[in-house]
């Protein structure tokens, strides 16, 4: 597996590369420029598109890309208004229009939008199962550095001061520890642990269909094991539970789950009290295993949202608070957590652009999924941000997580109907 033109080559040697940008701590600065490189790629493509183009040439934006384009746009609009709603100055308006606008919201529209270029699925997935390999030399190197006392951050990289975005995404961590204990968490290429569980979920599904036998378990063994090491709780549920959920969905119009939900519903309603305690008790424990966490996001949400309503409901506060008070110790009022996030950063309107994209997202997928193997990657790429946008401000981590949104770039360029013959061709990936 080779690239085979430009954009495939800056794909496989970024991804192949990761660690070497990481131990330079360029990725926060190297992947919104490949993004927005890839932007331009595109568009002049499109411009030097004619009718002569031969078809296997041609560019076309479906309509999925078009529309996390106009929404992310949305969110450039929100910050532009409430920048001037709190009269806050050109200056400052620029500045977030590059930090949080180009480096964050935009990569969620100029990905899916490279996904648009000649770019083999399976080209990614053989990159990230490269670099899942290369992992499993790092995990016990992070390990063993934890259990001698080595320090947890090494340096942090020179081009912080170009990226102006907070120390974290600029750090080279060796490892992470446990809050109130001396258990270690791993980091490797993320600049937190729950960061690295996402982005574990993101190489396992990517892995998954990798068409080599080998690589494949390579890249799901080695992305499990980030999961695991991350100690994220909501990483752990997300591993277990999308792989049920897409086969759930992809397979919804068999007769066979239609029968196996109706038994399901009727056990479900004569033992609803019981499973209600159940999950509430589950709920309950898997809170209880970092209660303070717990605490932190629920005072978080809940400081977001009263500040949302009472003081910029439409369009929003422009970005997060610097530093919270003591009570939730010292977070920004607006993390942890993309929809209260974006309530109080982009506002009423921010969340209906976000909202809007996810949810025809995922229709248009779920529709293309029960056909088609590439959609149904592109379903769980959706999925799992649908997931960690209750625990992690999801933009704030697409730098890291970009190929996941070119696959499903990728994905939405795919056919809704199939010929039966065609369909037969296609591999599934879950069923």
């Amino acid at each position: 597996m080779k690239p085979q033109n430009l954009e495939e080559k800056i794909v496989w040697y970024y991804i192949t590369g990761t660690y070497v940008l990481f131990l330079l701590g360029a990725q926060h600065f190297v992947a919104p420029l490949m993004g927005w490189f890839f932007g331009g790629y595109v568009c002049k493509k499109l411009w030097e598109q004619t009718d002569e183009t031969p078809p296997e040439e041609r560019i076309t934006i479906p309509f999925g890309v078009w529309l996390w384009v106009i929404c992310m746009l949305m969110m450039e609009v929100t910050i532009i208004a409430n920048h001037l709603d709190f009269d806050l100055g050109l200056t400052r308006i620029i500045k977030s229009t590059i930090n949080i606008f180009g480096k964050s919201w935009a990569l969620m529209a100029l990905f899916p939008l490279a996904g648009c270029l000649k770019i083999r699925p399976q080209l990614i997935s053989r990159a990230v199962c490269i670099l899942c390999l290369q992992s499993l030399f790092f995990i016990p190197v992070s390990y063993i550095a934890g259990q001698i006392g080595l320090p947890d951050a090494l340096y942090v990289s020179p081009l912080y001061k170009v990226g102006a975005v907070g120390k974290a995404a600029y750090t080279v961590f060796l490892y992470g520890t446990e809050p109130g204990s001396s258990a270690t968490r791993l980091f490797l290429f993320a600049p937190w642990a729950p960061a690295l569980g996402l982005i574990g979920n993101i190489y396992f599904f990517l892995a998954w269909q990798d068409p080599n036998k080998k690589w494949r378990w390579i890249g799901m063994i080695s992305s499990a094991i980030m999961v695991w090491g991350s100690a994220s709780r909501l990483g752990l549920i997300s591993l277990v539970c999308i792989p049920i959920i897409t086969f759930g969905l992809i397979n919804a119009t068999k007769p066979v789950m239609q029968i196996t939900a109706g038994v399901g519903s009727l056990f479900a309603g004569l033992f609803g009290s019981q499973l209600i305690t159940t999950l509430k008790d589950f709920k309950d424990n898997l809170e209880g295993q970092r209660a303070s966490s717990s605490r932190v996001r629920e005072i978080l949400n809940r400081m977001a949202f009263y500040r949302w309503q009472t003081e910029a409901p439409i369009w929003g506060h422009g970005f997060l608070d610097e530093k919270g008070p003591y009570l939730v110790a010292y977070k920004p009022i607006g993390s942890h957590h993309t929809w209260f996030g974006v309530l109080f950063t982009q506002g009423i309107v921010g969340f209906i652009a976000l909202a809007t994209a996810m949810t025809l997202s995922f229709v248009d997928l779920l529709i293309k999924a029960q056909k088609n193997a590439t959609a149904q990657v592109g379903l769980t790429m959706l999925l799992v941000l649908i997931f960690y946008s209750i625990g992690e401000n999801i933009e704030a981590l697409a730098y890291l997580y970009w190929p996941g949104l070119m696959m499903m770039g990728i994905a939405f360029k795919e056919k809704i109907s199939l010929t039966s013959s065609e369909a037969c061709q296609e591999t599934r990936v879950y069923s």
